[in-house]
């Protein structure tokens, strides 16, 4: 019988996923000899036996792979026949300064639920993980994955999971968290200086405190969340008076399927995403009459942030609380970082909540949970962590060294190796020491795990974003804890804002040509020195021209018209209409400090104080305002959000602007809106007709444009199209009335939270 002999190269997410163990059962089914062993540069493979099981061995690793797992390099070759006695897993190697991917953290699998319910040694044990699922991301230090470099590392093994762990033929084999109730990490519940370690005891406590209108904070995956009873008014205030959190929305979890399907409407991409092993929190329409879900959870919103349990400490809990669902947002205070040491919340927490609830393994890698939305059936992320990172977006461009640092909001930065781009999990709001301490430490984190060897930085435009004066506040700090002077000599390289969107949706769906970038946000440094945001740009990934462009319109007291969009519907109103508007007594006004009014339109008839900006986001304050629903925001897009909210999707009119070949006008648009006011039309039309007037405008300026440069695709990108309402409509109008190629971001967030990808493919298009 003739044998042949291949060497196969596997390269992908195939560590931590269960992909070594799962290659030895298929070589055992199939009577293949040899080896497996990973490797930083992924797995490698040789294989002996006749040629038609070594055929049906290659077909199988591709179609029964590990559903977490994901081939990116699959490399065949024949080799001098090797002989061996049986097939084995041999020790893993750190061959060379490559890297293969690391995986997520994965939701625990159904088989290890069944462990806890019947297993001994795992009864009731809340850590109980094995090759198909648990912590990843989040344990890991240093590369190959081995539980030498996790924080698993200080728990020794008991002789059980040992022989788990070390039978090929287990589902625990090579399972680096491995653990059970003899030998593994354990929760710990503290009662202001009350120490309670029996595990019945704790789930006793946890389901009395959730009945009885208490908030507890509780160790997480990723990091501290807090929770309480989501059917409590009173706990959720009381929630909102801990975290500093007047009106933003919170996240709750169900206890399964069945019990969210009661409140919200989900639909069958959605009811995917949900119970994806990802298992990100999903915005999901709200039922209407719904009067058991806390009114302050979603502060006038129609749509909840869903999640279902993830760990088995949740599915554990839920089996002890009365309730069916649980508020549980990130464990922090105002705007700071997801907290993740045990004595920090146990100094911050310990007198804010009724108790804190801990367990003896560290988290390394801080993650938030992830959010989604599902739009035209299309999961598309909206913040990107928990489940997501660090999973590389492959390029077809080389960005290797490269270092991106991102925006200033809902901050991510990106790192290249090779032509893989690796994205950190959402860091948050870089405008506190705090935030900027948690950005440095991961960004020192990923040089070091993924071998970089920094060769370039690039920042964004905006001369003050704190990660654009990186080098003054950190790199040329001799005192920094950080181990980043390596960046400190490298060349920088800036990149325009918008440029960088629409790089980053042309990245992640693997386009390098000219097209038509359509980025709508709230903020964007221009090159002209005016704040940009409604943007239609002719770009490649080197470059890009503005082809046309929202009118510009002045912001009083600039960042403070975020703050309060009432300044920006003043703005429009005296740059459209004059001062007349006052005399039309509309209902916004009154809602309005009239000193604070005499001092803005004494500043916009003298220019003081008043940048001009083109932005999308500041429109949709201007009619959030006018139509009295925010005037105040007391969060990141509270006043678009709430527009959205209260859209009539039965209403298919518009309004008119006006268009020059240039510069896109509202002038027309806001008289409409003004006469709609005053005639007393519902609010829910005006918002239609003022959303369909966008979309009016993208379609109408892309074709112009798309005719005028002879160009056929165009992408979409901008935190105003997680407006789910604009993004499903115009991708329905571009696909039924055009011949045109539309991208948009699925698995890339179109926010701030993707700029950096964008700015490294920029980046790599420039580099000498």
């Amino acid at each position: 019988m003739q044998l042949r002999c291949l060497k196969i190269h596997i390269d992908g997410l195939v560590q931590g996923v269960g992909f070594r163990p799962y290659i030895y059962r298929l070589a055992k089914r199939f009577e293949i000899n040899g080896t497996v062993e990973n490797s930083n540069e992924g797995v490698f493979i040789i294989a002996t036996a006749t040629n038609y099981l070594l055929d049906q061995f290659l077909i199988a690793i591709r179609d029964e792979k590990p559903a977490a797992s994901s081939i990116d390099v699959f490399e065949v070759n024949e080799i001098p026949v090797e002989y061996f006695d049986d097939f084995n897993i041999v020790k893993s190697k750190n061959t060379s300064e490559e890297i293969t991917e690391i995986s997520p953290d994965i939701t625990v699998c159904e088989d290890c639920l069944q462990d806890i319910k019947n297993q001994p040694r795992r009864m009731l044990y809340p850590f109980t993980n094995c090759t198909n699922c648990g912590p990843r991301f989040t344990i890991i230090q240093y590369l190959p994955y081995d539980r030498a470099v996790t924080t698993m590392q200080s728990f020794e093994m008991c002789d059980d999971c040992k022989k788990e762990y070390t039978d090929m033929l287990d589902r625990r084999f090579h399972a680096q968290p491995v653990a059970c109730n003899n030998c593994g990490p354990t929760y710990t519940l503290i009662l202001h200086d009350k120490f309670i370690s029996d595990f019945d005891e704790i789930l006793n406590c946890l389901s009395m405190f959730i009945s009885t209108q208490k908030i507890v904070a509780t160790k997480g995956l990723g990091g501290f969340h807090f929770m309480c009873n989501a059917f409590s008014i009173e706990a959720v205030n009381k929630l909102r008076n801990i975290k500093q959190r007047e009106t933003k929305p919170f996240a709750v979890m169900f206890k399964n399927l069945k019990s969210a399907k009661m409140f919200v409407y989900i639909n069958e991409y959605e009811e995917k995403s949900l119970t994806s092993w990802q298992r990100p929190i999903v915005l999901l329409r709200l039922k209407e009459n719904n009067d058991k879900i806390a009114d302050s959870i979603c502060n006038g919103l129609n749509t909840l942030g869903v999640m279902l349990p993830y760990l088995p400490m949740h599915y554990l809990m839920f089996e002890k609380f009365e309730t069916e669902a649980v508020v549980l947002t990130s464990g922090n205070l105002s705007d700071e970082p997801i907290v993740i040491d045990n004595q920090k919340a146990i100094d911050e927490f310990g007198n804010l909540v009724d108790a804190v609830l801990i367990y003896n393994r560290a988290i390394f890698n801080r993650t938030d949970d992830s959010v989604a939305m599902v739009a035209n059936g299309k999961e598309r992320l909206l913040r990107r962590s928990r489940g997501f990172v660090p999973k590389p977006v492959k390029l077809n461009i080389d960005v290797d060294g490269i270092v991106a640092l991102g925006a200033e909001l809902v901050n991510c930065f990106c790192v290249g190796k090779g032509n893989k781009a690796i994205l950190s999990q959402h860091i948050g709001d870089l405008k506190n020491w705090e935030t900027f301490d948690f950005f440095t430490e991961t960004l020192e984190k990923f040089i070091g795990i993924f071998r970089i060897n920094p060769s370039m930085l690039v920042t964004d435009l905006h001369p003050d974003y704190l990660s654009s004066t990186f080098f003054e506040t950190m790199l040329k700090n001799e005192s920094s804890k950080y181990h980043l002077e390596n960046l400190a000599d490298i060349p920088v390289f800036k990149v325009q804002h918008h440029h960088a969107h629409i790089a980053s949706c042309m990245a992640e769906n693997g386009l390098d040509e000219k097209l038509i970038g359509v980025s709508f946000d709230g903020t964007g440094y221009g090159t002209d020195g005016n704040i940009w945001g409604g943007e239609f740009l002719v770009c490649d990934l080197k470059s890009f021209e503005r082809a046309a462009h929202f009118d510009y319109v002045p912001m009083p007291s600039g960042d403070k018209a975020v703050e309060e969009p009432w300044r920006m519907a003043v703005s429009f109103l005296h740059k459209y209409i004059g001062n007349d508007f006052i005399n039309f007594d509309l209902p916004f006004l009154k809602n309005v400090n009239q000193n604070e009014l005499k001092l803005i339109l004494l500043m916009l008839s003298k220019n003081f104080n008043c940048p001009l900006t083109s932005s999308a986001g500041r429109l949709f304050d201007a009619v959030a305002a006018l139509t009295g629903l925010c005037c105040h925001s007391q969060f990141h897009a509270q006043a678009p959000m709430l527009l959205e909210s209260v859209i009539e999707h039965n209403c298919n009119e518009k309004y008119p602007f006006t268009y020059n070949g240039e510069i896109i006008l509202f002038d027309v648009t806001i008289k409409n809106i003004i006469d709609d006011i005053l005639n007393n039309v519902q609010v829910s039309l005006i918002s239609a007709k003022f959303h369909n007037t966008i979309i009016d405008t993208v379609i109408e300026v892309v074709k112009d444009l798309t005719v005028k440069n002879k160009i056929n695709k165009v992408a979409l990108s901008g935190g105003v199209f997680q407006n789910k309402y604009l993004l499903e409509n115009i991708e329905r109008r571009f696909a039924n009335e055009t011949d045109l190629m539309i991208f948009t971001h699925q698995s890339i967030p179109s926010n701030d939270g993707g700029i950096a990808l964008g700015q490294l493919a920029i980046a790599s298009k420039n580099r000498k």
